[in-house]
């Protein structure tokens, strides 16, 4: 090192090392600029490297959030949302309303039982603020077609121009709402409410059906019940709906007389659809079944199964069906 003259303070490490050993000219500094010792250049040269950067974020680049987040801030690691595509010819099958079909009578029926949910949810009927975007249907015993009313309920809000529909398999001893749709399980809402760092958007499932998204039943668990009575519980349904004010989110409870869950979620919704089956519901088990609902004070009643008299009202047939 002899050889060179002294080295310029200025500069970054790859000038100064170029200036060093003659591969380049250095850039013009002042006169007066402090000499560096050839020990001084040493250390600074072969000093630590600097640590690896950090691997980019996974984003979601369509995230409102992402979007109108500042560029100067530190932006969190997206979850990848879960997608899944509805059975059709399962619906079909299934007596079903038909996503983008005809109108049916079927879809007449759900049409004016939806209407008048939609308006008791808009405020006008005195269900408290943070409860107005929930509901749930149910049943006094098993199969008398609560499930099979919750689903058709859901595909006909989602036709809604202004609403969005989260259903949620509530049913935790027997889920059947994603095996109807034919979308793939997973984590849901129990899974939520037991992990008190998770958020309960992670689990919801997005499908192919606009303003539809699904929810899970979740992992099977002995303390399901006393999981539901938790504050958590009210945390997780406060986080899907606040955040999503157009969002209604639908619950397919068990039936009340035979698991207790349904009692517990009735406390944390705003509105109870009770599914009354045709010459199957006595009224006895209805009375009883109403009286455990009791934490919800807006229960209406739906019949479900009977048949059509020869003078009776038919919908659908005003668009072609049924003549």
């Amino acid at each position: 090192m002899n050889q060179h003259s002294s080295l310029t303070a200025g500069g970054s490490l790859l000038e100064r090392a170029a200036e060093l050993y003659g591969f380049a000219a250095a850039p013009a500094v002042p006169a007066e600029a402090p000499a560096v010792s050839e020990a001084a250049f040493d250390e600074a040269v072969f000093e630590e490297p600097a640590p690896a950067a950090a691997a980019p974020l996974v984003l979601d680049m369509e995230d409102e959030d992402f979007l109108e987040m500042p560029q100067d801030r530190p932006r969190p690691l997206a979850v990848p949302k879960r997608h899944g595509r509805i059975d059709r010819d399962n619906l079909r099958e299934g007596g079903f309303i038909m996503p983008e079909a005809p109108v049916s009578p079927l879809a007449e029926e759900f049409r004016i039982i939806k209407r008048q949910l939609l308006q008791a949810a808009s405020g006008k009927t005195g269900i408290a603020e943070d409860k107005r975007q929930t509901l749930l249907v149910c049943s006094a015993g098993p199969d008398e077609g609560k499930t099979f009313c919750a689903i058709n309920l859901a595909l006909s809000m989602a036709s809604e121009k202004d609403v969005e529909v989260l259903l949620v398999d509530g049913d935790f001893s027997k889920p059947e709402i994603l095996s109807i749709l034919g979308v793939e399980g997973g984590p849901g809402l129990i899974d939520a409410i037991a992990d008190p760092n998770s958020d309960p958007e992670d689990f919801v499932i997005h499908t192919d059906v606009d303003r539809l998204s699904v929810l899970p039943a979740g992992r099977q668990a002995n303390n399901v019940t006393e999981l539901l009575a938790s504050r958590r519980t009210r945390q997780v349904l406060d986080g899907l709906t606040t955040r999503n004010p157009k969002r209604i989110v639908i619950f397919d409870s068990p039936p009340t007389l035979v698991a207790s869950p349904a009692s517990i979620l009735a406390s944390k919704v705003g509105q109870i659809v009770m599914v009354v089956r045709a010459d199957i519901t006595r009224e006895a088990e209805l009375r009883e079944a109403v009286g455990l609902l009791s934490g919800c004070d807006h229960l209406s009643l739906m019949l479900n199964g009977a048949g059509f008299a020869s003078n009776s009202r038919r919908f659908g047939s005003y668009y072609g069906y049924g003549q």
